[in-house]
């Protein structure tokens, strides 16, 4: 496919008009795109901002030097100043100076000794890498496009090609290829992720197996007595259904407690009367621990004020999945009583125990 290279041409600019052109008509035959600062106007930017992006964007530099320094950028011309910068970018640079033989016309030299002696100091600059030298814009004019060419055949590099130039039998194929394989990673992807679905709803299925076979042993208190009673206890599934819709956020340990009274058998006999824990604290921090133990709850990390002396807990990713996976199997057996809580009386709410 054809690559065409972009050209930036740096030069003091109106005593090198008619060799500009020579160079330009001679990259346009080439079939390359010239670049120079004539053909665009600073807009809203800045001279050199515009100057600098064409360079970056450049695949070759050439540098034409005459008997003007040019004007100034700072304390050095904007020719010196571009070149300098193309050779920190590493642009490809070709440099042409005048043949110091070759006439040339007096209104067309630097006359101010200062810029002079800037203009031989750029000329020495160039000179430390190889030039070629011109004596008119003709012989300048064959002498570039010559050396244009050496340099593409010698240092290749990325030029442009038309967009529907790009897409050759090879980028075709390659695109072809890419998108049959995208397509299979998606397969893939999507046949792993129904495997683990699978697989979570299977360890899930575990988990509230182990769940419903474990009862744990915990008391109540009835009303306006100080001795506790067995309660009529429910497994660690029932009480999970419980306990979780408070707990996606977090939920203290007098909330928990209550929770877990009032929802067993006695809880008929839970009256606005009632004052202290419902539920012993060891009891209700042995069931916390075997919800810890199989990876459902933890210490909550929300802050609290340091007047609240309460423990906080919230479930884990596990017991959200498990909420989430029991929640579903819910709707989808179209019932929405299964693991209501409750509304808890509100002077049930922990305090000392009656005396």
């Amino acid at each position: 496919m054809a690559v065409k290279y972009q050209v930036f041409i740096s030069s003091t600019y109106s005593d090198l008009q008619e060799e500009r052109n020579g160079v330009i008509k001679g990259i346009l035959e080439l079939g390359h795109i010239p670049v120079g600062m004539e053909m665009f106007s600073a807009a809203d930017e800045e001279q050199w901002k515009i100057i600098a992006r064409h360079i970056d964007e450049s695949d070759y530099y050439i540098a034409i030097i005459a008997h003007r320094y040019g004007s100034l950028a700072g304390d050095i011309s904007y020719t010196r100043k571009e070149y300098e910068y193309a050779l920190t970018k590493g642009v490809p640079i070709i440099s042409f100076v005048i043949d110091s033989a070759a006439p040339w016309p007096a209104d067309r030299m630097e006359t101010e000794a200062r810029l002079a002696r800037k203009l031989q100091s750029f000329v020495e600059l160039v000179k430390k890498k190889p030039v070629g030298f011109w004596s008119n814009a003709s012989d300048l004019a064959g002498k570039a496009s010559v050396a244009l060419v050496k340099a593409i055949t010698s240092n290749p590099r990325t030029g442009w090609i038309r967009a529907t130039s790009g897409l050759g039998p090879e980028v075709t194929a390659e695109i072809s290829r890419l998108s049959s394989e995208n397509a299979s990673l998606r397969n893939d992807l999507a046949l792993a992720q129904k495997n683990a679905a699978s697989q979570l709803g299977d360890a899930l299925d575990d988990l509230i197996e182990t769940l419903e076979v474990n009862t744990p042993d915990y008391s109540v208190r009835h009303v306006g007595k100080r001795d506790w009673s067995d309660a009529n206890k429910q497994d660690l599934g029932t009480l999970f259904t419980i306990l979780a819709p408070v707990m996606h956020v977090e939920a203290d340990v007098t909330n928990i407690n209550n929770l877990i009274a009032i929802n067993s058998l006695f809880a008929k006999e839970v009256t606005k009367g009632l004052k202290g824990e419902m539920i012993p604290t060891n009891e209700v921090s042995d069931i916390i621990g075997d919800y810890v133990a199989l990876d459902l709850m933890e210490p909550s990390q929300k802050r609290h004020p340091v007047a609240d002396k309460e423990e906080y807990w919230t479930l884990t990713d596990t017991g959200r999945n498990l909420a989430r996976y029991l929640s579903r199997q819910r709707l989808q057996a179209g019932s929405r009583s299964g693991g209501a809580t409750p509304s808890v009386p509100s002077d049930a709410q922990g305090g000392q125990e009656p005396s």
